[in-house]
Formats: structure tokens, sequence, C-alpha cells
């Protein structure tokens, strides 16, 4: 009966701790947790000096390597009115401030066009993502991007994104 009772209670015991392990898993920004999200930023919510009109559509995706912290990674497509189109891939880390959604970034893409413009720029961000429910986010964020080749093509903006959290 005392074997039985103590292996209950030991029993009880791992099972409370593992619970206690896995909480931090169950929040939205723990670590393993992974990011999916889509974005678009442009429609005259930036400002570059090498163009007047501009659409960007982007996918990201991210891994959160440890609690707050993800790493980043992002494809995206930009339109431009004045100088020609752009693919950019880019990496890049992310910190989650607070449990409220708060975050800050940096990063670099790589910048190509197909009239032989290649360009690597360092971004940053700041942004916030809003839960709709225990998963889905709009993610309003500012950014900067330094172009490294043409400081004319470095440019300031707003964009809004729906992410979904894994």
């Amino acid at each position: 009966m005392r074997k039985t009772l103590l292996t209950m209670l030991l029993a009880f015991v791992a099972v409370l701790t593992t619970e206690a392990q896995n909480h931090n898993s169950r929040l939205p920004f723990g670590k393993g947790k992974f990011y999916v999200a889509t974005c678009v930023s442009g429609i005259d919510l930036s400002y570059s000096k090498s163009q007047e009109w501009n659409l960007d559509l982007m996918a990201k995706g991210g891994y959160f390597f440890t609690d707050n912290w993800m790493f980043t990674g992002q494809a995206g497509f930009n339109y431009r009115s004045e100088i020609p189109n752009t693919f950019d891939l880019g990496a890049g880390l992310r910190y989650y401030i607070e449990q409220n959604g708060l975050y800050i970034g940096a990063g670099a893409d790589y910048v190509h066009s197909n009239s032989s413009y290649d360009d690597i720029t360092p971004t940053v961000q700041l942004g916030y993502a809003f839960f709709l429910n225990g998963s889905v986010t709009i993610e309003p964020e500012l950014y900067y991007n330094h172009s490294l080749k043409n400081t004319d093509y470095s440019g300031l903006g707003l964009r809004i994104g729906i992410g979904i959290y894994l």
C-alpha cells in the first residue's frame, strides 16, 4: 500500500513539474513557437527619395529560439513606379519587449532587380502584435531600410501585416 501511494505521489509531482515547465511553451512568444505572416507596405505609407509610389508584398516566417527572441526570415516583391521592381530575401532577429506584443527588430535584406541592381539593406523595426484571438495577430510596424549602395533608396515606412503564432 505504501509503495502504491508513494508511486502515485511521485507520478503526481512529475506531472506538476512537467506542466510547470510546459507553461512557458504556451505563452505566445515562448521558446519553440513558430511564426508565419504576410505583410503589405508602401501605398503612400512610406518615404524614399527615389520613388513616388510603391507597393511591397512580403511573406515572413520565424522561430522562437528562447522566450521573447525570434529568428526571422522573409521574402518579398517590391513594385516601384520610378525605379525597377525588386525582389528581396532577408533575415533578422526580433525581441518582444513585454508579453503585451510590443517588439523591436533588426536584420538585413538582399535586394535584387532584373536591371542589374543588387543591394544590401540593413533594417530596423518597431511594431506591435495585436492579438485577435490566441494565435492570430494584426501587426502594424514602423521600419527603416538603409541602402548601402545609394542612400536615395533608403526609406522609412509603415507596414501592416497579419501574423499567426503556432
